[in-house]
């Protein structure tokens, strides 16, 4: 009885266990009844699916943009340098012909240099390919420009150089040099590898001569910088370079027989008389020291006696009417007795970091276009710098040309920050990341 008793309890307990069992898996039966009845969304947070799988999904880093704060601080520096340059070297004049104020010529500068420094944060925030789409009206203008000038224009030192309105007057070959740049980049960048060919080349330049014959009628330093900056943006284009090595040659001779191609050219008209003047200044200043050469000469005195440290900030004696326009063309020679060696050297160097940094851009510049604006707005500067301190130091005749971001010249520095600020505008659409 004992046994049956066990294996009946024993019976009852397997029974129980499988009830248990059924039940259980008629709850989860339910549950996931209930479940799939539910709305979708609940599975998702009560968001759709879509929405949460966007949440989900790994969000890509919104990719850094450079921009050349190197460059930038660069050219505050050399403005800064510029203004007080601009007072030292030009303190006494402007103390004798504006009743005292010292700071005439300075604050003159100060106030431009703002206004150009606005525009190249503006231009520099700007997509450089906007301004392809004004190229030919650049350029239309450019010629317009230029025979007004040569029509309507002031005259200032027997010079029709300038265009004006009552107080406000600009100089158009720095409107020139600019739309030049964004010209030929436009014409380059559309004819890509066929560049190359002498003809497509030829064509190029063609479209700058006629431009750069009409500047030179009334500014020659100013036509030989429009055709450095073609021949600088078709080298770096082109990679036909043994025309560019005939082009250096041939401006050799040029050079070593300059006053017999100056007096031949007079002779026709080409040259006016005061330009052949320079030439003859440039070779011996000593002789036509009453026709021109005193300005060289009193440059030259400038530069021997700063020495290598300079006599000081301000201590200039040749500034005190024995260097004419010292504020302007000659402001070099000022910087070297102010500042003496240690100082000149220490401007170059700045100018060379300078174009460090653009090269540095337009060899990451997004596309062929950019590129060659950079390089076209370095050969602007890195001429200029090049034809001042060899006009400063009588290398070559005296072109009348500025030394840029430092001399006292409105027109100059305004164009050249605008210049700074499209250099700046194709550095920021650099992408860091790749």
């Amino acid at each position: 009885m004992a046994a049956v008793r066990q294996q009946d309890a024993a019976a009852a307990r397997r029974q129980g266990q499988a009830a248990a069992r059924r039940r259980e898996q008629i709850r989860m039966q339910q549950v996931r009844a209930s479940e799939a009845a539910a709305p979708r969304q609940a599975s998702y947070g009560g968001q759709s699916r879509e929405a949460y799988e966007e949440a989900a999904r790994p969000k890509q880093k919104k990719a850094r943009r450079f921009y050349d704060y190197s460059l930038l601080f660069t050219v505050i520096f050399l403005t800064v340098f510029g203004l007080i340059m601009i007072y030292s070297a030009s303190s006494y004049k402007a103390d004798l012909l504006y009743d005292g104020d010292g700071a005439y010529f300075m604050k003159r500068q100060a106030l431009i240099a703002m206004g150009g420094f606005f525009l190249m944060i503006v231009i520099s925030k700007m997509d450089y390919h906007f301004f392809a789409r004004f190229a030919i009206l650049a350029y239309v203008l450019s010629y317009v420009l230029m025979i007004a000038v040569s029509i309507v224009g002031r005259e200032v030192n027997g010079k029709k150089r300038w265009l004006g309105v009552g107080p406000l007057s600009f100089q158009p070959t720095e409107f020139v040099k600019i739309a030049l740049i964004v010209c030929l980049s436009v014409a380059i960048t559309h004819y890509g590898k066929r560049i190359n060919q002498f003809k497509t080349m030829a064509f190029v330049a063609g479209l700058a001569m006629p431009l750069a014959f009409l500047v030179t009628l009334n500014n020659l330093s100013s036509g030989i910088i429009i055709v450095g900056i073609v021949f600088v943006m078709l080298f770096v284009a082109s990679n036909k370079k043994l025309i560019f090595a005939g082009c250096v040659a041939l401006a050799g001779l040029v050079l070593a027989f300059a006053g017999q191609i100056g007096a031949a050219l007079t002779s026709i008209g080409l040259l006016h008389d005061y330009q052949l003047n320079r030439i003859n200044v440039w070779l011996n200043p000593e002789q036509y020291a009453q026709e021109g050469g005193f300005q060289v000469l009193q440059g030259l005195y400038a530069i021997g006696s700063g020495g290598l440290m300079g006599k000081g900030l301000g201590e200039s004696i040749q500034k005190m009417g024995f260097v004419p326009e010292a504020q302007n063309d000659m402001i070099f020679s000022i910087i070297c007795e102010e500042l003496g060696l240690f100082g000149a050297v220490s401007v170059i160097l700045i100018f060379l970091f300078m174009i460090y940094r653009f090269m540095l851009i337009a060899d990451n510049a997004p596309d062929l276009f950019g590129a060659m604006m950079v390089v076209g707005v370095m050969g602007h500067i890195a001429i200029q710098v090049i034809l001042n301190i060899a006009v400063v130091t009588n290398t070559i005749p005296n072109t009348g040309i500025t030394l840029p971001f430092i001399s006292y010249g409105g027109t100059s520095v305004l164009f050249l920050m605008m210049e700074i600020g499209i250099v700046l505008s194709v550095s920021n659409q650099i992408k860091l990341d790749r």
